[in-house]
């Protein structure tokens, strides 16, 4: 069982809650069209870019801008949010992060994301879902605790010193310095390639089955990142490339093997291959 069960729910329980109006269900893709190709019955749909970035900075929205996007979806401070989404959970991995950040209490990712529930058959709809807008949420001040900023990466974790550890789960080729970023995003890379010095390379897909979405049993997950030295004794910071792959890891080391402190560092490659004059290695 998963060190938090509640942060983790399954097809047939969404299926079961579909209905309950103290469940709202989220879309979270990297292409946001898909949402409006097809979705779960109900589900409101959220672009990881436009509704979870700043307009103007590469950053988070503000408390007030986070405050404001869940009043548009029609989302109270006691809704259950179950997120999910395509490539296995990528950016609902992302968001559920995001909601954490901000202290959303009852958030859970769906276990095997759209690919599960296509496989089983489930229904999708390409009907608008009616949201009426609340107003209100109230969300708390970020937490720190779970995210990574370049001075502190720079300043602690560069070589992975005693009590600490680096896990980058991009692409070997990535890792490798032999590819700045997915074949499909070529126009968002850094301007070097390679990986922060004492990083362990655990690609973030490892983590789950390839013919269901679902994550792998914690047995199998431990040895996978226990094997890599990534033990829940330490400080540990996973990195990608923009902070969505690395939050989908974050997930499987906090929600579901239970470490105790782990920042996700959503600066990622894409900042830190850009710095001048830092620590790379290929």
């Amino acid at each position: 069982m998963p060190a938090h069960p509640e942060s983790l729910v399954s097809t047939d329980w969404v299926q079961e809650h579909l209905d309950d109006p103290n469940v709202v269900i989220a879309e979270v893709d990297e292409d946001a069209s898909k949402y409006n190709e097809n979705h779960i019955p109900g589900a409101v749909g959220f672009d990881w870019q436009l509704d979870f970035q700043d307009p103007l900075r590469r950053t988070f929205l503000s408390k007030e801008g986070f405050e404001q996007l869940m009043d548009s979806r029609g989302i109270t401070n006691d809704h259950h949010v179950v997120l999910y989404g395509g490539s296995n959970n990528w950016f609902a991995a992302y968001a559920f992060w995001y909601f954490k950040v901000y202290g959303h209490e009852k958030v859970s990712l769906m276990d095997g994301g759209r690919i599960a529930w296509e496989k089983e058959g489930r229904e999708l709809t390409s009907e608008a879902t009616k949201v009426e807008p609340t107003s209100g949420y109230t969300a708390k001040e970020a937490d720190e605790s779970i995210r990574a900023r370049r001075d502190q990466v720079l300043a602690e974790f560069v070589g992975a010193p005693s009590g600490t550890g680096l896990v980058d789960v991009r692409s070997p080729e990535e890792y490798r310095g032999e590819r700045l970023a997915p074949d499909h995003l070529p126009n968002e890379a850094a301007m070097v390639p390679g990986h922060i010095p004492g990083a362990r390379n655990v690609p973030w897909g490892k983590a789950v089955d390839p013919e269901t979405g679902r994550f792998l049993p914690e047995d199998q997950l431990k040895a996978l990142y226990e094997g890599e030295d990534i033990t829940p004794d330490k400080e540990i910071v996973a990195y990608c490339r923009i902070g969505e792959r690395s939050a989908h890891t974050w997930f499987v080391l906090t929600q579901i093997l239970g470490y105790g402190n782990v920042r996700n560092y959503d600066g990622s490659w894409t900042e830190y291959g850009s710095l001048i004059d830092v620590p790379i290695e290929r």
